[in-house]
């Protein structure tokens, strides 16, 4: 039997094709081609001939430098976010604002307890950040300043647990944007919880938080925590006399009637409620009030009751105002309506470049 290789073999003459023995034969001088130029001809290929430490021929390549074309380096992207890419499209071109539902990236929500030194927006390099070093009881206490600290509480009036709902309406830097806000107040007669949060879409929420006891002076906070990512806490120590910071601050004095940034408005209307007629047009109400890193004087003015339209219906409101007292101070207004039991019902802040931030009322949860 004859295999298919022998077939193969037997059908196929020799002078057909050239044979194994000539392919070799090319193969071996294509070799000796390449030898033959490598050895008598280097340069030009950017290999130059060597010598090791035994005296043996050796490779050495060479690189051949170019000048490379300059680089485009592109900018680094600020942020990546849809609302953020808005916001820079707008600045370029200010003819192309967000609509008012598209909130910067770059501004936190603000709450009516912001009543401080700073912009509008709380930028990325100022979050809030606990410290981990904690005060030290040596640690001097910071001076109170200068003029009336509280105005002394004769009666107070304060509501039931109650949760009040806002529509929040700014201006940064020449963009609109809209935030929801709510006052969450809880207490059993003895003790209270108040909480101010505001969210607002693509950015998040921030939220100030005090809790304390209730006295025949009305509110006494024990912490205020202000939250936005991180946190940052005051702790009122009433028997020590001072008031210790997370953010390792200096320690403020503790005084009697001292208030933080959202308890302060909850005594503002208890006040005004007990006794609204101690409280005439031109008067004024101050209050040490404590907020994330140290404590300020508070002067509020009573100007006059105004008509508002809240809710779908008109609502008489008492208007007080916080008039800037230095530079980059905020001049902040706030309404507080009798038929609710003077509960804040709308606030505003203003910076001196213009930027505002408007928190008007918009539903009322009694009950809690």
């Amino acid at each position: 039997m004859t295999s298919y290789r022998q077939q193969v073999t037997q059908s196929t003459p020799d002078s057909g094709a050239p044979g194994w023995r000539l392919l070799m034969a090319m193969a071996a001088l294509v070799v000796a081609a390449h030898a033959l130029i490598l050895q008598a001809s280097p340069a030009h290929l950017g290999i130059s001939p060597g010598t090791d430490e035994a005296g043996r021929k050796t490779l050495v390549t060479r690189n051949i430098e170019t000048t490379p074309a300059p680089a485009v380096v592109a900018p680094a992207p600020v942020a990546t976010s849809k609302a953020a890419k808005t916001a820079q499209t707008a600045l370029k071109n200010p003819s192309n604002q967000p609509s008012p539902q598209q909130i910067p990236a770059q501004v936190a929500p603000e709450i009516i307890a912001t009543a401080e030194p700073q912009p509008a927006y709380l930028p990325a390099d100022q979050e809030p950040v606990e410290s981990s070093v904690a005060n030290t009881s040596t640690q001097a206490i910071a001076k109170l300043p200068a003029g009336p600290q509280t105005t002394g509480v004769v009666a107070i009036s304060l509501p039931g647990s109650v949760r009040l709902d806002y529509k929040v309406f700014g201006v940064s830097k020449n963009m609109n944007y809209q935030a929801n806000a709510e006052l969450a107040w809880k207490t059993d007669g003895e003790s209270y919880q108040a909480m101010m949060k505001v969210s607002a879409f693509l950015v998040g929420s921030r939220s100030m938080t005090s809790v304390g006891k209730i006295t025949g002076s009305g509110l006494a906070p024990t912490r205020f925590a202000d939250k936005f990512r991180a946190e940052l806490a005051a702790h009122f120590e009433p028997e020590k006399g001072k008031i210790v910071f997370s953010a390792n601050t200096p320690d403020a004095p503790w005084i009697d009637g001292v208030q933080d940034r959202v308890s302060v408005f909850l005594q503002l209307g208890g006040m005004l409620a007990a006794r609204p007629q101690d409280f005439p047009p031109g008067s004024n109400i101050t209050f040490l009030t404590v907020g994330p890193r140290e404590a300020d004087s508070w002067t509020f003015v009573i100007e006059a009751e105004e008509n508002l339209d809240l809710m779908g219906a008109p609502m008489a409101a008492l208007k007080l105002a916080r008039k800037p007292r230095k530079e980059f101070d905020q001049t902040v207004e706030i309404w507080f309506a009798p038929s609710l039991g003077y509960l804040p019902v709308r606030s505003r802040i203003t910076q001196q470049n213009g930027d505002f931030i408007d928190q008007q009322l918009t539903d009322v949860v009694k009950n809690l």
